[in-house]
């Protein structure tokens, strides 16, 4: 049975520190007498003691381990790493497999997308998207529901990070933001714990600062100056416009 995730859900979608740790047992090779099953997976992890662990073969998160958190239901670092080693068999991590992107930043670099890959950067960000969904269900999903707009966050905030700077990419982040405001006031995304409004500040920050590399970059702000968000984000922006 193969599972029906890979490594990059199993990064966005946890958080920084259980994930950090999960790496460690993986490299440190504390993932052992792994089993394959139809449902799922099984190891004995090397922790404190030998803990006996199992995750689901189609969701990562979902199984049991004989650990404190994982007796309280809590996803932990022993099923983390389980997951890894089944997505991975044990083979080495690069560094940018185990990289951590905790927020959205400006690479610095100057440059433009070629035709490809500014339509490979759309898609990725259209299926990054899909992750900050409506949220209509009963009390008790909310908290997967705030982990899943947390892991659309974290996967545009890779995408950015990755981006050269040009008029090109700003207006590409202009658009991602409306379209994330149009999610925020209209598309029934709620954002009670502010995940979704800290992402788009952070990439009101990346902006500023591809405004200072490159000052064409500033020409995408006039999308912005007949908009009215519901947040009124988009007024350093703005302001940097009429400014210039």
């Amino acid at each position: 049975m193969f599972p029906q995730y890979d490594l990059e859900k199993i990064k966005f979608a946890t958080d920084g520190p259980t994930f950090e740790r999960a790496v460690g047992l993986y490299e440190n090779g504390k993932v052992t007498e792994f089993k394959n099953f139809m449902s799922g997976f099984s190891a004995i992890v090397l922790g404190t003691k030998p803990y006996q662990v199992f995750v689901s073969a189609r969701h990562y998160d979902r199984g049991n381990c004989e650990c404190y958190l994982g007796q309280q239901g809590t996803l932990c670092k022993h099923m983390v790493a389980l997951a890894i080693y089944a997505v991975r068999g044990g083979e080495s991590l690069s560094e940018k497999d185990k990289q951590l992107i905790g927020q959205a930043t400006c690479s610095g670099q100057l440059g433009t997308l070629n035709k490809e890959e500014l339509v490979s950067v759309k898609k990725s960000i259209t299926d990054a998207m899909r992750y900050i969904k409506p949220y209509c269900g009963p009390s008790r999903i909310w908290f997967s529901y705030q982990n899943s707009l947390a892991e659309g966050c974290n996967r545009l905030s890779a995408i950015i990070s990755e981006l050269p700077v040009s008029k090109q990419t700003a207006q590409l982040l202009v658009a991602l933001l409306l379209r994330l405001d149009k999610k925020l006031c209209e598309g029934g995304v709620d954002d009670s714990d502010g995940i979704v409004g800290g992402f788009i500040y952070e990439t009101i920050s990346v902006l500023e600062e591809y405004a200072k590399l490159d000052p064409t970059c500033i020409k995408a702000f006039k999308k912005l100056c007949s908009q009215s968000t519901c947040f009124g984000w988009e007024e350093p922006l703005v302001k940097i416009f009429d400014e210039q």
